[in-house]
Parts: structure tokens; C-alpha cells; sequence
């Protein structure tokens, strides 16, 4: 499991984008910057690493792209809902699968093993 994208925190990209805006940078021009090319880097490096995505709603525009990413390169994805979405999407069926809570995830990858019989 790989989850250290979290140690920058939510507002990451927002102190980023008040960082370039100050600097009198657009969009287009930040993203070519060294820290961009720096986080996009390291992030790409271990989505190459990825042997299975799990897109955990919800989740921003870098969470999709980066699932779609996955997808496309052929990596099975699921979906975990946080609720019953209010805004049904069919392009969901992408996924290899939809889960509505982290039981029903957990108990499609628990592998179960009957217990043993004493001999």
C-alpha cells in the first residue's frame, strides 16, 4: 500500500496555486514549473508501481484522472462510495467494481479459509 500522498495535506495544491498566482504565473505556466514537474514525477513513478487502483469518493479531479490513468493502462480499479451518489454516472462500469461500503470491499478481498479440523 502506498498512501504517503497524504502527508502534504488537502490544501496542497491550493498554497501552490496562491504561490504561482502571487509570482504572476497562469496556470499553464506553473504546471512546467520545477515543483509541479517534482510532484507529478514522484506521483507518476508510483502509480507505474500500482498493481491495483482504488478510487475512495470522494475524490478530486487528480483522484480521477489518476484512476483513469490506471484504468486505461490496464491495472484493475474499483470504486468505493462514501454514499449513495446523487448524481448517477454509467462510466462508473470503467471500474471493475463498485463498493458501497469498506465491509463489502473487505469481504470481496478477504480470502476465507474454513477453520481446520483437529486430527
Amino acid at each position: 500500500m502506498f498512501d504517503d500522498w497524504f502527508a502534504p495535506g488537502p490544501e496542497a495544491d491550493d498554497y501552490w496555486q496562491k504561490y504561482e498566482t502571487a509570482r504572476g504565473h497562469s496556470y499553464k505556466e506553473a504546471l512546467r514549473g520545477y515543483a509541479a514537474q517534482h510532484i507529478f514525477a514522484f506521483d507518476f513513478y508510483h502509480l507505474n508501481r500500482a498493481a491495483i487502483g482504488l478510487l475512495a469518493l470522494p475524490a478530486g479531479k487528480s483522484g480521477h484522472l489518476e484512476f483513469g490513468w490506471l484504468i486505461g493502462k490496464g491495472v484493475p480499479g474499483y470504486i468505493l462510495l462514501d454514499k449513495e451518489p446523487e448524481r448517477w454516472d454509467v462510466m462508473s462500469q470503467f471500474a471493475n467494481g463498485v463498493f458501497t461500503s469498506i465491509g463489502e470491499l473487505i469481504d470481496t478481498f478477504t480470502v476465507k479459509h474454513p477453520p481446520t479440523q483437529p486430527r
